[in-house]
């Protein structure tokens, strides 16, 4: 078995070089290329890459083309029968990739799977969910989720009681660490280049669902995430007028649009 590990970096030298570390410090116990994919940082991510894993690859595109476009030059180079994509700010522990790739051996049906992701301090991330209403971003972005109506439909959209202490079926995982078989990617395809950033992972996972595979979080493999939800650092007018925002009201009406009128997928319990 092979396994292809590929980094999209924008500007993250410091966190880049922690991932990095934090590979190499695996061992992996399987033949493991890593993918560097640079979107036209214009930094000395390059020397990064050569002094913390020398093995490997490193590409350097002209200009930023997105989480999508970005991770799909990464996944026409991978040759690995699994393929991990995995953002430079997530650092990885021990034992946690192989703990993902133990789950996908155990469980034929499951074409993707995701880590429990958590804070530098300690606390569980939301990084698995059910698939979204039209309504859900403007719950989560504004007072309106406090009021009791949207507030509970918020809450069965991150499946509240489940805590994320145990492995299940969830609608779409977070982007920032997914594990796939090459099999269902084949099946599924590439990443949708028309997000740009945001909502690029739930369409890639509802794709998995619709083709059949399905997305599993698995608990045990835990890995830190230094989360920074750059679309919604700033809070009132000044936010929604951020670009980032605009972004993801942007990526937000392409989802909306792309599947408008088609059922959502029915997770396997």
């Amino acid at each position: 078995m092979k396994l292809s590990i590929i980094i999209l970096n924008y500007k993250s030298q410091g966190h880049l070089r922690q991932c990095l570390r934090g590979l190499r410090d695996c061992s992996l116990p399987y033949e493991t290329e890593v993918i560097v994919i640079d979107n036209g940082s214009g930094d000395r991510s390059a020397a990064v890459v050569k002094q913390e894993y020398p093995a490997a690859r490193y590409i350097a595109l002209p200009r930023n083309v997105g989480y999508s476009a970005g991770n799909n030059v990464g996944l026409r180079q991978a040759s690995g029968d699994l393929i991990m994509i995995l953002n430079p700010d997530v650092a990885v522990f021990r034992g946690a990739i192989e703990r993902l790739v133990t789950y996908l051996h155990d469980h034929p049906r499951v074409g993707l799977v995701a880590p429990r992701l958590i804070n530098p301090d300690g606390s569980t991330q939301l990084s698995g969910a059910l698939f979204p209403s039209f309504w859900i971003p403007l719950w989560r972005r504004s007072t309106l989720g406090k009021f009791p109506g949207p507030r509970q439909l918020l809450e069965r959209y991150f499946i509240k009681g489940w805590g994320r202490n145990s492995s299940r079926p969830v609608g779409w995982a977070l982007g920032a660490c997914l594990l796939m078989r090459r099999q269902a990617l084949t099946d599924v395809g590439e990443l949708d280049e028309r997000f740009f950033l945001y909502y690029e992972d739930t369409d890639f996972c509802r794709r998995f669902w619709e083709h059949g595979w399905e997305v599993h979080y698995v608990a045990a493999a835990e890995m830190v995430h230094y989360l920074s939800r750059t679309s919604a650092v700033n809070p009132g007018l000044s936010g929604i007028l951020s670009y980032a925002t605009r972004i993801h009201i942007k990526s937000w009406i392409k989802y909306t649009m792309k599947y408008r009128g088609r059922p959502k997928p029915e997770l396997s319990m």
